[in-house]
């Protein structure tokens, strides 16, 4: 009889307590832990593929503690002529329709081909706890242990559009460590997730036949930025209901302008956990580099994008600067008081606020 394959959720027997505690090597693992690692350590040891110090300099980048911002900007200019040599996809789609798994399947056919993939997962945060489960590892598991993979999980915090705070900064990182894909899974909330298309090469649509998905093709929004739409869990019964699905989108698909990249968004089957069709979907990829490189669109996106997150970069520094002045700090405490007792509107606050 075969042996089963445990989950990681499996439950592990636990390791007994030690009676004796040796409190010289707790204080020489803590005193290691607080010593600084160098910004020019950290680049160094990034640009030799060390996944730990890449770790470490994404932690340091999505800190919102100020004393690490010009660390973290050193260490982003020094990687910066070392990015740029990968293949860029977002992945998105509705809860459910099996993401997480798509990626593991993707993953490990890119790796099998001998590419270096780096997949940055995005899970929403909490808007009570503020926290977030950060489990895509888990769900994971083979590809994590893949030599030739690195999975970053990420809070969403409270950014919109379906990423991080700091993910067009982890993508330069991930680059400069040599990864040549890098796959940006978003938190999958739907008709909002257009931010990562404005730091992806190629947006790729997870979708799900018989759940009602197949009549959101003649929708503007999402499916409009889509370069692919991915019919997932294409298996079993579902077949004759995906094939239906397939023909649904390319029809919709074809009432949307012509995108100026001159690429037709692809529509295609596939079946991540069965792995079918997830190589057909590489295929589709490589022909899209193929084709907008040769009319210069690829490059000229990534220069478009750059615009952007400049623009970008300069709002999230102005609106960090206003909020961490102490005078603002002061007011705005006095200011919400004021609402809380009537005597100004949200409005008048703001402008008050602004004036100082």
């Amino acid at each position: 009889m075969a042996k089963q394959k445990k989950s990681a959720l499996s439950e592990q027997k636990g390791v007994s307590q030690s009676e004796i505690t040796n409190i010289s090597s707790i204080n020489q693992i803590k005193k290691k832990r607080l010593k600084k690692i160098s910004n020019n350590t950290l680049v160094s040891a990034i640009l030799k593929k060390d996944i730990t110090a890449l770790s470490k300099a994404i932690t340091l980048i999505e800190s919102k503690n100020p004393k690490h911002s010009n660390d973290a900007k050193a260490i982003i200019k020094s990687c910066l002529p070392h990015a740029n040599k990968s293949i860029r996809i977002g992945i998105t789609g509705v809860p459910g329709v099996g993401k997480s798994t798509f990626i593991e399947s993707f993953g490990m056919h890119l790796t099998s081909l001998g590419k270096r993939v780096a997949v940055l997962a995005i899970d929403p945060s909490s808007t009570i706890t503020k926290g977030s489960i950060l489990g895509d590892k888990t769900r994971m598991e083979s590809l994590v242990k893949d030599k030739n993979a690195f999975i970053r999980p990420s809070a969403s915090g409270d950014s919109l559009g379906g990423v991080a705070r700091k993910t067009r900064e982890t993508i330069i990182l991930c680059e400069a460590a040599g990864f040549d894909v890098i796959i940006i899974e978003t938190v999958g909330v739907g008709q909002s997730e257009t931010t990562v298309h404005s730091m992806v090469d190629f947006f790729l649509l997870l979708k799900l036949a018989g759940a009602g998905d197949e009549l959101q093709g003649i929708k503007r929004g999402i499916i409009e930025l889509a370069d692919a739409i991915a019919i997932n869990k294409a298996d079993g019964d579902n077949i004759k209901r995906a094939k239906l699905a397939k023909v649904d989108f390319n029809r919709a698909l074809h009432l949307y302008p012509e995108k100026s990249s001159n690429w037709q968004p692809k529509v295609t089957l596939c079946s991540a956990l069965n792995n079918d069709g997830v190589s057909d979907i590489w295929e589709i990829v490589l022909s899209y580099v193929e084709t907008t490189s040769a009319n210069n669109y690829f490059n000229k996106k990534r220069q478009e994008q750059n615009k952007f997150w400049l623009i970008q970069t300069i709002e999230e520094q102005l609106k960090s600067d206003f909020f961490n002045k102490s005078t603002i700090k002061k007011a705005l405490t006095e200011q919400l008081e004021l609402i809380d007792r009537n005597e100004t509107t949200p409005f008048a606050a703001a402008d008050y606020l602004l004036s100082l």
